[in-house]
């Protein structure tokens, strides 16, 4: 017989959860997020339409008034996906635990959320203090290309020039190299 002090797992995949809640154990949750925003609502985060953007909108955090309506709209249509999507884990953790229980309701009792985002890449948002952004965890460490684009700049004079617009700074950096300018 094993003893565990606690559960890692990804929410969800709410077998964890359930597992979780079957042992009595704490439960510390590893994810990105869930798009349909399950997760806000379990960890009691808040997170006001009015600036913070839906997930897969191509909205900001600087929205106008119209734009603010349609990430409440959307807000209020991931509510409705939320419930169909987990609504089979609800019925196998309620046939399982013996009670009638919910997915939110099991989520909401994770003890730490170690949350995969980066305050440099995602919008401003409130967070509760069982969240730890922990920015960076799946990336790997990669070196830099070499200073020399010899393989880039010999093609340069056997390729038709045309424009590109918008260049970004890394594209910009590489044309200028190659052609001398």
């Amino acid at each position: 017989e094993s003893k565990f002090d606690a559960i890692l797992t990804d929410p969800v995949s709410t077998c964890g959860v359930i597992l979780a809640k079957h042992l009595s154990l704490p439960s510390v949750y590893l994810l990105r997020g869930v798009p349909c925003g399950l997760d806000l609502d379990a960890r009691l985060c808040p997170s006001p339409p009015s600036y913070v953007p839906s997930v897969f909108t191509d909205l900001t955090d600087h929205m106008t008034i119209l734009q603010r309506v349609k990430n409440l709209l959307f807000d209020t249509q991931n509510l409705f996906l939320c419930d169909f999507a987990f609504e089979p884990y609800s019925k196998l953790a309620s046939e399982f635990l013996q009670r009638e229980v919910t997915v939110q309701d099991l989520l909401r009792k994770g003890s730490v959320w170690l949350l995969r985002l980066d305050f440099v890449l995602d919008y401003p948002r409130p967070l509760m203090p069982k969240i730890i952004p922990i920015g960076g965890l799946n990336c790997a460490h990669k070196e830099l290309p070499p200073v020399g684009l010899n393989p880039i700049c010999s093609l340069t004079p056997k390729i038709f020039s045309s424009v590109i617009l918008p260049l970004s700074p890394t594209q910009n950096w590489l044309l200028s190299s190659c052609s001398g300018w």
